[in-house]
């Protein structure tokens, strides 16, 4: 067993950066995940691992930053809460366009606007649809606890490098700021040079070497047609991705009725309203999406053919209940498709979330 402690969301965001060979980290402090930066600059990791921590002028400046050490094929993150990373979205979307890895964490507060400091998921339209402009697609992770805070950084920086594209920690200040018990992972070295040269020496900016020429790092193509060939070869990564890495959990599907679909702060809700609904002898399931994209349609299909409906939990207006409607759509299934939830940082009850199980979709 790994090193077990009681810590913040946001606090284990910065401790499992430093364990997994983080190289730099650049970024810039708003509430709710101000504790990511602190956390780091406490730890003074420059000492212990060689970890680049800078705070930058604005949001524009650090995802920048992330860019360009992102092109010498380091291990480099950013985080911020959602008005940050709308600041930051024409840099992300230079970066998809680059084809480069890093990881971006979002602990999201209620918006529009200025908003509120309070948790929301009101942030999935823009992290799961690209967010910026262009046809991209970021790797979205949606953690439910701070275990999985701890142990999506490492997957993050494994599924970034492993697409040469962007992934994202979709979080929210309720998990940020949440404690819990948490078992830490290992310390992983730095890449050493020859490492980076050895792993990312075909497209990073490593100098010259015997076998090719400087690589060139843009996401710029005045040329249309190679822009279009470009554009391609990105969607062909985005279909990859649909068929190797989608990640969800089921609790208790096997007998349901009628299936929650919720994602982090909200599916910790639901898995207590399914308990609540079936102890008054509702048979109520609950699938929780892992990764927001690719999301997990064929599972929703399948669960389609067979229960009367779904209903889609989220601290927004009604976002992910797009996609689940879609991927019930494509199974051509008469189940209903509905959506409950609460928006401007409140939190629903699981009270809440079983009376609207039989509003919805029992008495509808």
């Amino acid at each position: 067993m790994g090193e077990l402690r009681l810590m913040k969301g946001n606090e284990v965001i910065a401790e499992a950066a430093i364990r997994c060979g983080c190289d730099g980290y650049f970024g810039y402090p708003i509430t709710p995940q101000s504790e990511v930066m602190e956390t780091l600059m406490a730890r003074e990791p420059w000492d212990e691992t060689g970890m680049v921590v800078l705070q930058a002028e604005s949001e524009v400046a650090s995802i920048n930053m992330v860019y360009g050490a992102a092109g010498t094929g380091k291990k480099v993150m950013t985080s911020s809460s959602s008005p940050g990373i709308s600041l930051m979205a024409e840099g992300i979307s230079y970066i998809a366009g680059a084809e480069l890895p890093c990881l971006i964490v979002n602990v999201q507060r209620g918006g529009p606007g200025l908003g509120t400091i309070q948790p929301s998921q009101a942030d999935y339209f823009q992290s799961t649809k690209g967010g910026g402009h262009g046809d991209y697609k970021l790797i979205v992770l949606a953690p439910a606890s701070v275990q999985e805070m701890n142990d999506f950084v490492d997957l993050g920086f494994e599924l970034a490098f492993k697409y040469r594209n962007p992934a994202m920690i979709l979080t929210d200040g309720a998990i940020g700021q949440m404690m819990e018990k948490v078992e830490l992972g290992d310390y992983k070295p730095r890449m050493t040079a020859e490492e980076v040269k050895s792993k990312t020496g075909r497209w990073a900016t490593t100098g010259k070497t015997s076998d090719r020429d400087y690589n060139v790092i843009t996401s710029l193509y005045l040329e249309s047609s190679k822009m279009e060939e470009s554009n391609r070869r990105l969607q062909e990564k985005y279909i990859q991705m649909e068929a190797e890495e989608v990640r969800y959990e089921t609790f208790q599907c096997e007998d349901a009725d009628y299936v929650l679909v919720a994602f982090g702060s909200s599916a910790r809700i639901c898995q207590k309203s399914v308990e609540l609904a079936r102890a008054k002898g509702l048979k109520v399931g609950l699938l929780r999406p892992i990764t927001l994209f690719p999301f997990p349609k064929k599972p929703i299909a399948e669960l389609a053919k067979k229960v009367k409906g779904f209903m889609a939990v989220e601290m927004n207006a009604g976002q992910m209940v797009e996609d689940v409607q879609l991927a019930v759509g494509c199974a051509k299934s008469l189940a209903t498709v509905s959506y409950f939830g609460r928006m401007g940082g409140i939190i629903p009850t699981p009270g809440e979330v079983v009376e609207a199980i039989e509003q919805k979709l029992i008495e509808a």
